[in-house]
């Protein structure tokens, strides 16, 4: 017989993020979800149906399993991005409970920045409206290849067909052209438990999966696998031991595709090329490793690296840049704006940089760009142009969503700023800009 950990680590992981306007029923939908699969302690439910009966609700609020801050409770919303770890027999999930007001759609870019699968939720009685429009655009942004459209509260519209087709029918128009590769629409009830476990009996004229037969038959994307090799050097290992006197090795986590012994690399942004000549995993030596393992390097050559370079095959080695024309979510209270000193973080690299430039804003509504804002505030999506003190080895979000993205932070306190997903738009200047003692103008 096997056991439950030996189960586990033949299934394959699923992150997904649901996302919607506000009383969607999204921490319903999240409840209902564990609550029938199972995935419940019975300590939890005993909490859930003690603080329903204090509201005056007879039955549990399932919506509670995830509304775990005390504003959320009070007010019946959902604020801070909530994240729940189950498992079926046949996948593991990690799930981003994400808000639906609009003024947290900087927390749905958070929760959903990871996920291969989004969940949008519509009210059957409302049909899509702007916040709908809105989580489909940064769904489609953020490059998430799986959307799935639940049709909710469909109990409320005594299940018609008709009312799930048009809606389906103007979502997946409005999402295909966003360009989403994948929509799948499912009409539910999430607090009757219609089609979100176990199908429904009232809507036999719906003949697709139920939610969590989609979440659990639903491809997985193995992009980082098939992305070029990226190693970025999170720590440099030098024992200096009488057994291991000349000993060099590279620690870190392999950000995407994989790395071979014996195969030519190059290091950047030096520049320099070497030979991989060892690779090992937890103590083991292997000849090949992938992403995401974390992994220890050694090179044929003594060479100059340390933490934030980032070492890839020579064949596939992407190109430096010090000026990143990035789109990024701005998640500060503080606004973005132009001539402003930020530090930008990429993989293991922390530089000094620049805004340059803020070229537009995009409207959510209607997809239009705003033309010179000249800031960005909370929630606002932009361009930005930004001139960094030393290169990057960025790749475009379009071709890695692990290497092609970023963080802008203040560099004096350290809070973020915003999320960046760089563009294919790179320069590659030979020379290292100058800069002056503060290391600021470049």
């Amino acid at each position: 017989m096997t056991t439950i950990n030996e189960q586990l680590s033949t299934t394959t992981l699923l992150r997904f993020a649901t996302a919607g306007s506000v009383d969607d029923g999204k921490s319903t939908l999240v409840g209902r979800l564990l609550h029938d699969s199972k995935s419940i302690l019975t300590d939890q439910l005993e909490a859930v149906e003690a603080a329903s009966l204090k509201r005056g609700q007879e039955a549990p609020d399932l919506a509670l399993l995830t509304d775990g801050l005390r504003a959320e409770r009070e007010q019946g919303i959902t604020i801070d991005v909530a994240y729940r770890y189950f498992a079926t027999a046949r996948r593991r999930f990690i799930l981003a409970d994400t808000p639906g007001h609009v003024q947290y759609t900087r927390n749905m870019v958070t929760g959903a920045s990871t996920a291969e699968l989004a969940v949008v939720l519509v009210d059957a009685r409302n049909g899509v409206v702007e916040q709908t429009r809105r989580h489909a655009a940064v769904a489609a942004l953020l490059r998430v290849p799986h959307v799935v459209l639940a049709v909710n509260k469909m109990d409320l519209v005594e299940y018609a067909e008709p009312v799930f087709a048009a809606i389906a029918e103007e979502f997946t128009a409005y999402a295909a052209s966003l360009g989403v590769p994948e929509i799948t629409a499912i009409p539910i009830s999430a607090l009757a438990g219609d089609n979100v476990v176990e199908p429904s009996a009232h809507m036999d004229w719906y003949g697709g999966p139920t939610v969590l037969e989609h979440l659990e038959s639903v491809p997985v994307s193995h992009d980082l696998a098939d992305c070029p090799g990226r190693f970025p050097v999170q720590y440099v290992i030098r024992p200096q031991t009488a057994e291991l006197p000349d000993f060099r090795g590279y620690a870190g986590q392999i950000a995407s595709g994989a790395l071979r012994v014996g195969e030519a690399v190059t290091v950047l942004p030096s520049g320099l090329t070497s030979t991989v000549s060892g690779i090992d995993v937890l103590g083991n030596p292997t000849d090949i490793a992938w992403a995401p393992q974390s992994v220890t390097v050694t090179l044929a050559d003594d060479l100059d690296i340390s933490r934030g370079d980032m070492i890839a095959p020579s064949a596939a080695a992407p190109r430096t840049t010090q000026d990143v024309e990035a789109t990024v979510c701005h998640v500060a209270d503080q606004p973005l704006v132009v001539g402003q000193r930020v530090l930008l973080k990429h993989t293991t690299r922390t530089v000094k940089a620049i805004v340059k430039d803020i070229p537009s804003r995009l409207t959510l509504d209607d997809l239009s760009q705003h033309p010179a804002p000249g800031q960005l505030v909370a929630n606002d999506i932009g361009r930005v142009l930004v001139r960094t003190a030393e290169p990057l080895a960025l790749d475009a979000y379009a071709d890695s969503r692990r290497t092609g993205s970023f963080l802008l932070i203040d560099p004096a306190d350290g809070t973020t700023l915003a999320a960046g997903m760089a563009g294919d738009s790179f320069t590659s200047p030979d020379v290292v800009a100058e800069v002056d003692d503060d290391g600021w103008d470049f």
